[in-house]
């Protein structure tokens, strides 16, 4: 799916937890993140300071589990 239908189906609500990390990563890797309204950024922001997603937009699934379990 391209960026555009990803962007479309989060703002519709249609996505779970694993697509959306996986759409603010890629977001991320493009630069997108810091170019779309400013919830984009603040997310994408988020899931770096969690340790979730790193500044090139690669994935950890371990810390997210770990986070999402405690």
């Amino acid at each position: 799916m391209n960026i555009l239908n990803l962007i479309i189906a989060y703002e519709n609500g249609e996505m779970n937890t694993k697509e959306e990390i996986e759409l603010f990563a890629r977001l991320v890797e493009s630069g997108m993140a810091w170019s779309l309204q400013g919830h984009y950024g603040r997310a994408a922001k988020y899931l770096i300071d969690l340790g979730a997603i790193d500044v090139k937009g690669n994935i950890y699934w371990d810390k997210i589990v770990t986070f999402i379990e405690s």
